[in-house]
């Protein structure tokens, strides 16, 4: 039985016969009865029964025996001296004579007293020695009759059931004697060393820990203490705790979680109401100032937490492993493949995870610089609409063979947030054919109303967030580990979307707020045009890029000037763009769709005359040199991934 394992070093407390045969300090008012009775037979012999009763309460046995014999001599039928004597001369070596005297003190009084004096000395014989089983067997009978009749406040009755329980095997036994214990001497010494040995029976390793220092406090030998807790009960209790701390620590993460996501659903929702309720025409900075600071701060918090994520991620992983693991070992057959396939994914999954964070990837400009030669009207127009937006105007125009059109700045954390920062215009060739100047006056004001805003200027963490998410992501395919059963590479999948879910709702704000710009300085149908016109071209300048490396290839020749040619799938083209531009804002969306953007530029005010019309492609010194640059470029790209 498995309680043996636990009882064994701490044996010896127990196995003498005085071990619970009395309280700490004798019932008085019963002792002053048994002199009563005594006197009332012998006498001159109850001083001599006290002399004899504090030789034995201080385990002089030898001089207790002889005095008893005196007493027993003056009064052999009282039962009190029969068990006394008794258990004396058992002490002393004389077990069959003192046996017999306890069996005849029973059959004289079967008192709780009586039955528990002959069934202590029945499970004793010596230290190095055990009782016969036949022995140990009738004490248990006659232990559990005196512990039923007690009827006095003395845990010594049931702890004797304990322990011979655990001599005899006999869990239930055990488990009845503890819960006696228990239930009426919640305090005694003896029931927290049972308590500890039935729980670590179950396992129950913390408890059992708790329950030996607890006797340990009440009286157990440290020694004993000491014997039972390295029995592997400390150990076991140790990993236990940090099990549960682990598992507490998970819990609050899976809540941290739970709450960012609830906050981003808060904060959407709220910035829908927001936008639907403020005044349009207010100065940015005013009543949406709060709403753009505490994202902001959500954004942050929600990236900080991604790296606080990654330890309990990597815990996780190795826990799991682990676990399995061991269940196998358990179990007794371990699948040396699988073992081998969890032990080369957890360490790998790891290894990257920690890899990635600092992995450095080094960043390219797009395109190329527009000098200010090759379109000075185009400078001019830019530098108007900066002055019109009042901000400070871009410092760098580069061009890219796309239909991009977007703003960023470039320089450290300290001069974007002092606006000191070197500001870029990427504009994409792609774009500007059919482009009216006005339109893109109005985008370009929607540009700079980013800058305005500061939006260029902060967003590190969520930067940093989403690179080492992709950093990451592509480290577990190309080690294989993007497996459905790979806990990290689903956290990825899951971070990914809470983080997209919250950095996106900030975005499409963001967005707003820029086409209130727009609306405010060249109108709203202006950019509504220019807006248009953008998304027009991208599907359009898709569908011909295709097609024209599509008939290229199939030709074996170089590429035309892409941004000459028209369309070949005209209705398609069209099918296309009236999707982008009625489509639904979703959550995962960075802009909200055109139509709900149209609708809210619509309710701004415009008060400025549009600037001179014609189109933006009049700005430039040489149109076709650019766009046979930009398509050379094309077409270059396009034959090296032809040559891989």
């Amino acid at each position: 039985m498995k309680t043996r394992f636990y009882f064994s070093c701490a044996l010896l407390l127990f196995l003498t016969p005085t071990a619970f045969a009395q309280p700490n300090e004798r019932d008085m008012e019963k002792e002053k009865l048994i002199w009563q009775k005594l006197e009332s037979i012998a006498p001159r012999s109850v001083e001599t029964f006290k002399e004899a009763t504090i030789a034995l309460d201080e385990r002089d046995y030898q001089k207790a025996a002889r005095l008893y014999e005196v007493v027993f001599k003056k009064g052999p039928d009282f039962d009190p001296v029969m068990r006394r004597l008794g258990g004396s001369l058992v002490e002393i070596g004389r077990r069959q004579e003192g046996l017999a005297l306890l069996e005849k003190a029973i059959e004289k009084n079967r008192s709780p007293e009586n039955l528990v004096s002959l069934a202590q000395h029945l499970s004793f014989i010596a230290e190095d020695k055990r009782a016969p089983r036949q022995d140990l067997e009738r004490a248990m009978i006659l232990g559990k009759e005196a512990a039923n009749a007690n009827s006095a406040n003395d845990p010594s009755y049931w702890a004797l059931v304990a322990q011979l329980s655990l001599e005899l095997d006999r869990e239930e036994d055990l488990r009845e004697a503890t819960r006696m214990m228990v239930k009426k001497h919640p305090e005694a010494m003896a029931t927290h060393y049972f308590s500890a040995i039935l729980a670590a029976t179950d396992g129950d390793w913390i408890k059992a820990e708790e329950e030996v220092k607890k006797a340990q406090s009440m009286g157990l030998p440290s020694e004993v203490a000491d014997q039972l807790l390295a029995s592997g009960i400390h150990t076991r209790a140790t990993v236990w705790r940090y099990a549960y701390y682990s598992l507490y620590l998970v819990a609050v993460w899976v809540v941290g979680l739970a709450v960012l996501y609830g906050l981003g659903k808060v904060f959407s929702k709220k910035t829908l109401q927001w936008l639907e309720t403020s005044d349009p025409n207010a100065e940015v900075g005013g009543n949406d100032l709060p709403i753009r600071k505490y994202y902001r701060r959500l954004i942050n918090v929600a990236g900080v937490y991604y790296y606080i994520s990654i330890p309990v991620v990597i815990f996780l992983v190795l826990a799991t492993a682990s676990s399995i693991t061991y269940a196998f070992v358990m179990a007794g057959r371990i699948p040396i493949k699988l073992v081998a396939v969890l032990a080369f994914g957890a360490v790998v999954t790891v290894y990257k995870m920690i890899r990635s964070l600092f992995i450095k990837i080094e960043s390219e400009d797009p395109g190329r610089p527009l000098r200010e030669d090759e379109s000075p009207e185009l400078w001019v127009l830019v530098r108007d609409v900066a002055r019109t937006v009042d901000t400070r105007a871009v410092d760098e125009i580069r061009i890219t063979p796309g239909t991009e059109m977007a703003v960023y700045e470039r320089g450290s954390f300290k001069e974007r947030m002092q606006d000191r920062a070197h500001r870029i215009l990427i504009l994409g060739v792609g774009t500007l054919n059919g482009f009216n100047q006005n339109a893109f006056r109005a985008v370009l004001a929607h540009e700079y109303g980013h800058f305005a805003h500061r939006d260029t200027a902060g967003g590190d963490v969520a930067i940093r967030v989403n690179t080492d998410m992709m950093k990451f992501g592509f480290a577990m395919i190309e080690s294989g580990q993007a497996v459905w059963w790979n806990i990290a590479f689903q956290f990825l999948r899951l971070y990914d979307f809470l983080f997209r879910r919250i950095s996106h709702g900030a975005t499409r704000l963001q967005e707003v707020l820029a086409d209130r710009v727009a609306a405010a300085k060249y109108s709203a149908q202006a950019f509504e045009d220019g807006l248009t016109h953008v998304i027009r071209r991208q599907v359009e300048f898709d569908d011909i890029v295709y097609w024209e490396i599509t008939n290229a290839n199939d030709a074996r020749r170089a590429l035309n000037n892409l941004y000459e040619l028209k369309p070949s799938e005209a209705q398609s083209v069209e099918q296309k763009i009236s999707e982008a531009m009625n489509r639904a804002t979703s959550e995962d969306d960075t802009h909200p769709s055109p139509a709900e953007r149209f609708r809210l530029a619509h309710r701004v005010r415009c008060n400025s005359e549009l600037g001179s019309p014609g189109m933006v492609w009049d700005l430039f010194t040489n149109r076709r040199a650019i766009t046979d640059e930009m398509s050379s470029l094309i077409n270059k790209q396009v034959e090296a991934v032809s040559e891989t």
